[in-house]
């Protein structure tokens, strides 16, 4: 695929489009007119788990003629994804590794996001790119990234976000945010870039603001436990204890008298 969903050409049939079919194999419309027609994708038992593409597409050609060689297709189409397995459909989700500044062959200012899929569904990207703390306080943006980026499972791709060209060198300040679905990842870093070429690839610095936050929250956790119980325990009557020694009980020390029992003589008769 190259990090790309792509359509074979002609009529190229798979294992998904193999289970596919529909109710009517053409449609005759006006023009500005509409039709509905209906698919049905039949999964056979047998069928391995895993994930399958496709694409159902409609077709609108021109009529081949002899004297006019060149013939016009146009094509609109529904992508595919079918996911097998128990358990319900694998969850998505993604890493952004490192971003990289560079110019493009005609000048223009890019940052490449090196993007990395951590789930278990095919990802098509998008996002965008905000970029603040410029020279002499710019701010610029929102950029949106070139679409058209499809991630298999396991496998990782540029996603690159294309500036103006009057967009300063910098060093600036850039905020990405690139999603794909509902899955949604934000990641800043600071870069500069280059006259020409490819800059030095940096790492995000916003990875470490989820971990710094929880280890504090392990760390008060515990503490705040430990305030709550002195509290109850100076709240409680706690009883008190006294000691004897050898000597006797201890000064202050409040003793108890023996209780005495009488004995009665009974006198015979």
């Amino acid at each position: 695929m190259r990090n790309r969903f792509q359509l074979h050409p002609g009529r190229a049939r798979n294992e998904l489009t193999g289970w596919t079919s529909l109710n009517r194999d053409s449609l005759d419309l006006p023009p500005g007119g509409s039709g509905t027609a209906r698919v049905k994708i039949a999964v056979p038992e047998s069928a391995s788990r895993g994930e399958r593409y496709g694409v159902i597409w409609a077709q609108v050609a021109t009529r081949r003629d002899p004297d006019r060689p060149v013939r016009i297709v146009n094509r609109v189409g529904v992508r595919v994804y079918l996911d097998i397995g128990r358990g319900g459909e694998p969850p998505s989700d993604f890493r952004i590794e490192t971003l990289t500044p560079m110019r493009a062959p005609d000048g223009a200012p890019q940052l490449a996001a090196l993007v990395r899929n951590t789930g278990g569904r095919a990802l098509d990207m998008s996002g965008t790119l905000w970029l603040s703390e410029g020279p002499g306080g710019l701010q610029a943006g929102p950029f949106p990234a070139d679409r058209g980026v499809t991630l298999t499972p396991g496998s990782a791709a540029p996603v690159t976000v294309t500036l103006d060209r009057r967009v300063p060198d910098g060093p600036w300040k850039g905020k990405l945010t690139l999603m794909s679905g509902m899955v949604k990842k934000t990641v800043t870093a600071t870069f500069t870039f280059p006259v020409a070429g490819r800059g030095r690839p940096v790492e995000p610095d916003d990875d470490l603001l989820p971990l710094i936050g929880l280890v504090v929250g392990l760390v008060l956790l515990p503490a705040a436990a430990g305030v709550l119980v002195m509290r109850r325990r100076r709240r409680g009557k706690a009883p008190r204890r006294v000691r004897a020694g050898r000597g006797g009980p201890l000064p202050g020390a409040r003793t108890r008298r023996p209780r005495t029992v009488g004995a009665h003589r009974r006198s015979g008769g």
